[in-house]
This record gives C-alpha cells, sequence and structure tokens, in this order.
C-alpha cells in the first residue's frame, strides 16, 4: 500500500524554525519526483517546493532562500526544512509524490501534476 505520512507540524512565533518530515511506503522517494505544498483556509493549495530524483530543487518565490527541501534515501523520507518563518507560512503542509514522471519533475509544479498525497500536518506561525 502506498502511503505518505507527514508530520512535524507545530506552533511557532514568527523567525523560528521547523522541520516537516514525510516518511513514504510502498514507494522509493528516489523513484519520485516529490513535493511539499501548503493550503491555508479559503486559498487554493500552492507548491512550495520540489525535488526530482537527481536531486534537482525548485522552490516557490514567496520561500526561496527561507525553506529547504531534501530527501533522504535510506529512511525513504522527504524533508522540508523552514527557516524564518512568517505568519503568512502558516498552512497545512502536504507532500506529494508524482508517479507519473519516472522521478523527472516537469511541468509547473501544480497540484494537479502529483497523484499520491499525505494527510498534511499543520504549522501555525503567530507574529
Amino acid at each position: 500500500q502506498v502511503q505518505l505520512v507527514e508530520s512535524g507540524g507545530a506552533s511557532v512565533q514568527a523567525g523560528g524554525s521547523l522541520r516537516l518530515s514525510c516518511a513514504a511506503s510502498g514507494l522509493d522517494v528516489t523513484n519520485y519526483c516529490m513535493g511539499w505544498f501548503r493550503q491555508s483556509p479559503g486559498k487554493e493549495r500552492e507548491r512550495v517546493a520540489r525535488i526530482d530524483h537527481e536531486g534537482s530543487t525548485t522552490y516557490a518565490d514567496s520561500v526561496k532562500g527561507r525553506f529547504t527541501i531534501s530527501k533522504d534515501n535510506v529512511k525513504n523520507t522527504l524533508y522540508l526544512q523552514m527557516n524564518s518563518l512568517k505568519p503568512e507560512d502558516t498552512a497545512v503542509y502536504y507532500c506529494a509524490a508524482d508517479s507519473a514522471g519516472a522521478g523527472s519533475c516537469f511541468g509547473g509544479g501544480t497540484p494537479n501534476e502529483f497523484d499520491i498525497w499525505g494527510q498534511g500536518t499543520q504549522v501555525t506561525v503567530s507574529s
């Protein structure tokens, strides 16, 4: 059974840091384009970052320089290190996998390009 399970969400003050984890089972993160997305109330789900099978990364402009996506192939886990957090980073964060690209990340990284999703983890940043 393919499953992605996020953890690490919490409430923090602005300027703080968090590291989100996404443990994968039933799929090898090495062979997928993996991504982090977020969604806040009343807004559409948006791309945060993605990483391909070679480790190449892309980021949304809003998080560039503050967030880092990475993966541990031994632990089969995806991470999102979030530094210098802002109140506008408050959202439910989801990890996702794209099973169609054989590990490469194609397109613009929109949510509809990813077909395997975790349940999400809440991040709340207070000012």
